[in-house]
């Protein structure tokens, strides 16, 4: 089983706000003691943060569900709750963090310690000595904390890497991996034996370095789900230049050149910006008989396409040509910059001030059975952090509603003196 996981859907949850107290002071020598009753304190928050330490999203597997504490509730004599911690949860390098809902992009996660708050902890509720007034000096009204962000969350992984090899199975890029860095990918002869994207650090002789990734060998029809390819081609994006290898032996009985135009036809099919990306292309298996021929026949095809392209002949079996390569390699990547993995548009939320109508702060819908149903995360917000122990916090909450407009349009939509109304599991008769 690939111990390898780049695309996992998570469930986060920020914790609530403590609840506020009602208290009131009663010490023997303070004559008309009024109301002491504190904050509630504030939920944790959940970041996601950067660790270079990891290189999959395999801890994930097993742990998809993430829960902030919630804050303290509030205390006599004025004393706050404490604030929660943050739950901080340690994501690899290169992840996309989005909206497992709506798809939405939150996030593009790429260098150490990077973080990004993914959902906010609630605040606490007021405590009463929050609502003292010289109308109302000792209220018995508190809140509930404010509920925590509750999402679910799409994670994907693009592993970083300035340099890419592809090409098609059995061709050589694992072994290329293998003897230029430390990297030590399983190498067998027979096709797919990458079956996870590897990255090895490359240092060339002249004390240069960059990141090279071996990425599973694309097939034909890659682009549209034939193969392992479909899974990796998406890895592809971050580099920077790629590395096309291809077995110049013809040893498996393909034409390279033939070779070279399908790989390029799936990444064009993938996305065409993939072929924005500088390529150099790698003719490997040198030491095989029918390369030098089969390399003077692609030379000429390559130029009778026009392409202005080099092409390096190297052995990775013995290691000649491969230092070429390299500073070959080293040198585009100082003169190519980072591609955009997005537009701006698909990352910043472009805001157009003009005149239009607010959105609905609840909705009323009738049951079959006459039950009218209030629902909209702000009505929802405020039922929550209503504490109904306490008269005059069900008035506020009364007060609240008819400041919503909610009496008037249950009135509107015909609703009767007497009927049931229902908010959550929270039912209540309507009074006109």
């Amino acid at each position: 089983m690939s111990m390898f996981l780049d695309q996992v859907n998570v469930q986060v949850k920020a914790g609530d706000g403590g609840n506020g107290m009602v208290a009131f002071r009663r010490e023997k020598y303070v004559p008309n003691g009024g109301p002491a009753g504190g904050d509630g304190g504030k939920g944790g928050s959940i970041f996601f943060r950067v660790d270079e330490g990891l290189r999959t999203l395999m801890d994930f597997r097993y742990n998809r569900h993430f829960k902030a504490q919630g804050g303290q509730n509030g205390m006599t004599k004025g004393m706050h709750g404490r604030g929660a911690k943050d739950l901080i949860v340690k994501i690899p390098p290169g992840t996309i963090v989005k909206d497992g809902i709506t798809g939405k992009i939150l996030g593009d996660l790429t260098e150490q310690d990077e973080e990004l708050v993914v959902a906010r902890g609630g605040r606490g509720g007021r405590g009463n000595i929050r609502f003292a007034s010289p109308k109302n000096p000792a209220p018995e009204i508190a809140e509930n904390g404010e509920p925590g962000e509750d999402l679910e969350i799409e994670l994907e992984l693009k592993v970083l890497a300035d340099v890419g090899l592809v090409g098609f199975p059995s061709v050589g890029k694992s072994t290329i991996l293998s003897v230029v860095s430390s990297a030590r990918p399983k190498i067998a002869a027979y096709h797919f034996t990458t079956l996870v994207p590897n990255l090895g650090m490359i240092e060339t002789d002249d004390g240069r370095s960059f990141v090279m990734a071996d990425l599973p060998g694309l097939i034909e029809g890659a682009s549209q789900g034939v193969g392992l390819g479909i899974e990796f081609l998406k890895h592809i994006e971050r580099t920077r230049v790629i590395l096309h290898v291809i077995d110049m032996s013809g040893s498996e009985g393909r034409d390279p050149f033939d070779d070279y135009n399908k790989i390029n036809r799936e990444l064009e099919e993938y996305d065409l910006k993939l072929l924005e990306r500088p390529q150099l292309i790698i003719a490997n298996k040198m030491d095989m008989p029918d390369s030098e021929d089969n390399l003077i026949e692609f030379k000429k095809q390559i130029a009778q396409t026009g392409e202005d392209k080099k092409v390096y002949p190297i052995s990775a079996i013995s290691q000649k040509g491969l230092n070429a390569v390299l500073r070959a390699t080293a040198d585009l990547l100082e003169t190519t910059p980072r591609f955009p993995m997005y537009e701006e548009e698909d990352l910043e939320e472009v805001k157009l001030y003009k005149h239009e109508e607010s959105e609905a702060e609840y909705t009323v819908t009738h049951e079959t059975d006459g039950t009218w149903v209030l629902s909209g995360d702000k009505l929802e917000r405020i039922f929550k952090m209503t504490n109904f122990d306490h008269d005059e916090s069900s008035m506020r909450f009364a007060r609240q509603l008819r400041g919503l407009g909610v009496d008037e349009e249950l009135r509107r939509l015909g609703a009767q003196n007497g009927d049931i109304v229902r908010i959550e599991k929270f039912e209540f008769e309507f009074v006109d």
